[in-house]
């Protein structure tokens, strides 16, 4: 008989693919969410998975095998959790179950930091699947070469993109804890998640967390110019390291050192270097240095698990993206529209960078949605007056849960800026970009649903070019 599981906030990313996962290895599965929302969705109805909307305890009879509790919005108090308590059922994290029920016995390769996890874990998964390894993966996105954010695959990979928030409420840890990868990618690290961190301390604090849990004949990839990485590896570090760079180190760093040369202006192209010798080069569709970044990482990490680097650059020139990774929603004449996940200010910042050295001097518009938690509480409000100077103007969305002066941030702006808390005015200021001697390049940027802002200009830009 299968085992049967229940899975608390199953339209979250992680919570939703952990159920995909289940199903594949024939569990009967369910589970509740306050909403559920595409792509999720869509991939759970898919797979034949019952979700309920809201929490019912008539869900949880017969009582399932095992509970698998998500972080999102499932505190003590909430009814699902007051009831899984009370019966004595037994119950988990979804960042344990994973480590426990799906990674033990694999080889687990984790994409982790501040940026950049979604789209390297997806081009890790992408080079083994392109060498025939048929990895696992789960991703905290919609990779475009696999269209499902997770898979268990046949093969000893298993790819995971390793989050840093905290991994329920009775387990405070941030999730990668549960990992324990074989190979690991840090890509960078900054402040962030200030709803659970109160500094930048406490975030190196649980990467060297991390860190102790890889073996010593594992390895870990790092940035060869990143301090507050370099600080992390100085509390204690027992496996070999591998740096990469797209810009050469001022010294030569010990073990193998990534780069990038003859990068093109909007970084379409480049070659591979490996310790100073070219094993490859890739010609893609994504823009923007930082991708550069997160191709020499996944192609390092790819080469420890077997896949020779050529062979890795080679399944990079047909790597796909992620969903809302710049993601082309509307192409038409005289205005194209991105949707970009977006959200803190380096993010901000490295996405206006790659899309103006991709369009040159056509019109480039940010629009910005600072209503994440470590945005909505002000916390890198200071940074966000800079980063969008490589467009041309700034609208910033003020949503309802924004604690700070937002107009103020606009008034900082190193371009035009101007403040909008309405969609239906936004969506009409928007439609108005199109036409003029430039393009108008209109580039939405938020980690939400942004109050369907995509489908309104969607079907508004539709309507006016019919």
């Amino acid at each position: 008989m299968p085992q049967r599981l229940f899975f608390m906030g199953i339209g979250g990313t992680l919570m939703g693919s952990l159920a995909l996962l289940a199903r594949q290895m024939g569990a009967s599965v369910s589970g509740f969410d306050r909403a559920l929302y595409p792509p999720m969705s869509h991939q759970l109805a898919d797979a034949g998975i019952a979700v309920f909307e809201g929490f019912e305890p008539s869900q949880l009879r017969p009582e399932p095998d095992l509970v698998v509790i998500g972080n999102a919005q499932l505190p003590r108090g909430h009814a699902a959790v007051e009831y899984v308590l009370n019966h004595n059922l037994p119950y988990a994290s979804g960042a344990e179950w994973l480590g426990n029920a799906v990674l033990r016995g694999r080889w687990p390769i984790a994409a982790a930091g501040t940026h950049g996890k979604t789209t390297t874990a997806s081009m890790v998964a992408h080079i083994l699947d392109y060498a025939a390894c048929d990895p696992g993966f789960l991703i905290g996105g919609v990779p475009g070469n696999f269209g499902v954010s997770a898979r268990l695959g046949t093969g000893v990979h298993f790819v995971v993109e390793a989050d840093e928030y905290d991994t329920s409420y009775f387990d405070r840890r941030s999730k990668f804890v549960h990992y324990r990868p074989r190979t690991l990618i840090v890509n960078n690290l900054e402040l962030d998640h200030a709803d659970v961190f109160d500094d930048l301390g406490q975030i190196q604090t649980q990467f060297h967390h991390l860190l102790r849990t890889v073996p010593g004949n594992g390895l870990i990839v790092v940035p060869a110019l990143d301090e507050n990485v370099d600080q992390t590896l100085r509390m204690g570090c027992w496996t070999p390291l591998t740096r990469f760079a797209v810009d050469a180190p001022p010294e030569a760093p010990a073990g193998d050192l990534w780069q990038a040369a003859d990068v093109a202006a909007d970084a379409s192209s480049f070659a591979v270097l490996c310790n100073g010798s070219e094993v490859g080069s890739v010609s893609w569709p994504l823009m923007g240095r930082h991708n550069v970044a997160n191709a020499l990482a996944a192609l390092a990490a790819a080469r420890h698990a077997g896949v020779p680097a050529r062979e890795g650059a080679a399944a990079l020139c047909s790597f796909a993206s992620v969903k809302r990774r710049m993601e082309l929603i509307v192409d038409q004449p005289g205005i194209k529209v991105y949707d970009d996940f977006a959200h803190h200010p380096t993010a901000i910042r490295t996405t206006l960078e790659g899309i103006r050295a991709r369009v040159g001097d056509e019109r480039v518009i940010a629009v910005v949605d600072p209503s994440t938690h470590t945005m909505s509480l002000g916390t890198l409000r200071a940074d966000l007056a800079k980063c969008c100077a490589a467009a041309d103007e700034v609208i910033w969305f003020r949503a309802a849960n924004i604690r700070w002066d937002v107009e103020a941030v606009a008034g900082a702006c190193a371009v035009p800026a101007m403040v909008v808390d309405d969609i239906d005015r936004l969506v009409a200021m928007l439609a108005a970009k199109r036409g003029g001697a430039l393009a108008a390049h209109v580039v939405l940027m938020s980690n939400g649903a942004f109050g369907g802002i995509y489908e309104k200009l969607e079907q508004r830009l539709a309507a006016d070019e019919a």
